[in-house]
């Protein structure tokens, strides 16, 4: 007999929330069947009206929140709602750093069938606010006028933003200048259902330590009219560097095209992590949270344990930064990175910085180590820190034949953490602790460090 669904589409139901999902969600059960309700916390109790009912859950909108969590508090942000950018603004913010530390444990338990692993709780920010060294702010129009903020939860609508309060104070600033300029010198913003209009997106980037500004117009064209008025503006701002156009006529969403064009002044800033020198482009990836990711990779230099001995290999290096933090300690470094630009980044930053014990090679992990080690290269000490997907499985069976004593994975995803870690367990290492960093504070985004040893084929994952 086929089990009838206790739930309704458009009708309201009284639940008890008693978890928090991976997105930041409520999830309670009415009549053992599950619901995920936005905005709503674990214990409270509230009042949902069901939108969308599915096999074996359904998603409710919260329509009052009957009894409150003692974590709730009141989000400073007046657009949290519409914005959908800081899904857990709405929580405390060290019930947030307790969320993210049981994220990571869970995953490794349920994913990576670790018992027990000692996660140490996650490492938050005095101030979680005004973090973020990189912005992108779509620009619009609509009846009111020009629009310029982010795009609304799973569509292309435009939330305008004043101010967000995870993004540097001089975004404001920024933004107000070109939102008047454009309005003034009738310039339209570009519609993305026609192909039509100029200015697409306003990106910045910002040196927390050097207080350096980047501002780049993306336009569909190769000029902004009257921009000598936009560039006089913008120069007066305190750290302003550069103010750069980036080239994108492709009908396409994707954000950044490949042409960049210097109005005035450099087409990069200078920014440190600790006493690593960086130059950062409007196309570098760079760490978008600099005050934790110092925490973050002085973590990773502690983990390795370094005497200025030994041979490291980073994979997935970027511009080098993680590569450049352990040249400090290490006899020779090599990163290895896919994207050609970062590499000549990379490259740029070692000169800088005056480190002759690094170097680069452009490829893909994948395809770059297997010749590395068939070329007798053994490294002491691996280092991981991969895109969300994980590392890939080439690179996981060159790792294991390589066998470093040590290898230390930074992890953005604790899902595919918890995955290359059983397989790295189940072929001869072990680990003690993760370490979890909050970098993206208010999001459910969150970031770990974990050092393993190798112990040979007899290790388990019982770590």
């Amino acid at each position: 007999m086929e089990n009838i669904c206790p739930v309704e589409k458009n009708r309201d139901y009284i639940m008890r929330i008693d978890d928090i999902g991976n997105d930041g969600e409520g999830i309670g059960k009415i009549e053992g069947f599950t619901v995920f309700v936005k905005d709503a916390l674990p214990q409270e109790k509230v009042s949902v009206k069901i939108v969308k009912v599915k096999k074996n859950f359904a998603y409710g909108r919260l329509m009052e929140i009957i009894e409150p969590s003692e974590n709730r508090v009141q989000p400073k942000c007046v657009v949290y709602k519409r914005c959908g950018g800081c899904s857990l603004q709405h929580l405390s913010y060290e019930a947030q750093l307790d969320f993210k530390t049981k994220k990571v444990y869970d995953a490794l338990t349920r994913i990576g069938g670790f018992k027990n692993p000692t996660v140490e709780r996650a490492v938050g920010m005095d101030n979680p606010f005004y973090y973020r060294n990189k912005a992108q702010f779509p620009v619009g129009k609509d009846k009111n006028g020009v629009k310029i903020g982010f795009y609304a939860p799973r569509s292309h609508d435009i939330v305008d933003v004043e101010e967000c309060i995870i993004q540097n104070k001089i975004n404001r600033q920024i933004n107000d200048i070109i939102r008047c300029f454009i309005t003034e010198e009738g310039i339209e913003p570009y519609d993305e259902s026609t192909g039509r209009g100029l200015l697409r997106h306003i990106v910045t980037r910002v040196g927390f330590v050097t207080g350096e500004v980047l501002v780049c117009l993306v336009v569909n064209g190769r000029k902004i009219p009257s921009s000598e008025k936009l560039v006089k503006k913008l120069r007066d701002i305190k750290g302003v560097k550069g103010i750069v156009l980036n080239v994108n006529t492709k009908k396409t969403n994707v954000i950044l095209g490949d042409e960049i064009i210097v109005l005035w002044g450099q087409d990069f800033i200078t920014d440190y992590i600790g006493n690593v020198k960086f130059e950062v482009s409007i196309k570098s990836f760079y760490q978008v949270n600099p005050l934790q990711t110092r925490v973050l990779y002085e973590k990773a230099l502690e983990l390795a344990g370094l005497s200025g001995d030994e041979n490291v290999l980073d994979l997935y290096c970027g511009i080098g930064t993680i590569s450049l933090f352990l040249a400090q300690k290490a006899k020779n470094v090599i990163g290895i990175e896919i994207v050609e630009q970062a590499v000549k980044d990379a490259e740029r930053n070692a000169e800088i910085n005056g480190f002759k014990n690094a170097r680069f090679i452009a490829g893909s992990a994948e395809e770059v180590i297997p010749d590395i080690y068939k070329n007798g290269f053994k490294p002491d000490l691996i280092v991981v820190d991969p895109p969300r997907k994980g590392c890939d499985s080439v690179v996981i069976d060159t790792i294991v034949k390589m066998s470093p004593q040590k290898v230390v994975y930074v992890s953005c995803d604790p899902s595919t953490l918890a995955r290359d870690l059983k397989i790295l367990c189940e072929r001869g290492y072990k680990f003690d602790k993760v370490h979890v960093v909050d970098q993206f504070c208010h999001s459910t985004h969150v970031e770990s460090v974990i050092m393993m040893t190798y112990c040979g084929k007899e290790a388990k994952n019982e770590s």
